[in-house]
């Protein structure tokens, strides 16, 4: 990989800010200072920039069916976490955003710090499709608020919402919603009146959890999914 590139992709600025820095001062490489953004890092190389080791793996991307009952952290002297589930041998993985230690679905898994800023960031509007369960049933001015934007507490309204009906009785709805705040859904339906049961995040963006994806297992993404990923992040796999 081209050493703009990795540093670049590791986040520490624009491939045009990388290469102004490495002309000023380089990154050492075993003996060496090089400065060159097309030099060739290989897998074994010792990159070390700023006096911070580079890593120079490539990245990892998982679609991981999160059960209920693990939290979205690399440790916890509580409760299970995802990495109970999910192999992370050199603690260099992380979820892209969290969901509740009772709220189970799809959730990413990656070392790719970019994307994760991307699929979160409010300014890129991902949809993510969440299935609930409520103490009560939706009505048609529940539909509408959601549309307008809902006050949960918070400085700002939530963004516009898609709230439909997932069964006649309304108690069993799909909400779409475009922001990742804490506690987002379950705060929205609380302004309402009604609390969430059960909730599960079904989909993320162009990511879909799969039917026979069982909770508490992974698969690495399809090139399908990957092929989005290159023009989302604006990343050229190697």
């Amino acid at each position: 990989m081209r050493l703009d590139k990795l540093l670049s992709d590791r986040g520490y600025g624009t491939r045009k800010e990388i290469k102004k820095l490495l002309s000023k001062q380089g990154v050492q490489i075993g003996d060496v200072t090089i400065k060159d953004p097309g030099y060739q890092v290989q897998p074994e190389d010792v990159v070390v920039f700023n006096g911070e080791v580079v890593s120079t793996e490539r990245f990892s991307y998982y679609l991981f069916h999160k059960p209920a009952g693990c939290v979205c952290a690399n440790e916890d002297h509580v409760h299970p976490t995802i990495f109970s589930y999910v192999p992370n041998p050199k603690n260099t993985l992380f979820s892209v955003g969290r969901l509740d230690l009772d709220t189970e679905g799809l959730l990413l898994i990656t070392n790719d710090g970019q994307l994760a800023h991307a699929l979160l960031s409010p300014r890129r509007h991902v949809d993510k499709v969440y299935f609930a369960k409520l103490s009560g049933a939706i009505t048609d001015d529940d539909i509408k608020l959601f549309a307008e934007g809902v006050d949960i507490g918070d400085e700002k309204l939530c963004m516009p919402a898609l709230l439909e009906r997932a069964n006649d009785r309304g108690d069993e709805i799909r909400i779409t919603i475009k922001e990742g705040r804490f506690h987002q859904v379950k705060r929205m339906f609380e302004a309402v009146g009604k609390e969430v049961l059960y909730l599960k995040r079904e989909s993320m963006g162009p990511f879909t959890l799969d039917e026979q994806l069982p909770a508490g297992s992974y698969r690495t993404l399809t090139e399908e999914e990957l092929s989005y990923l290159q023009g989302f992040t604006n990343h050229t796999k190697e």
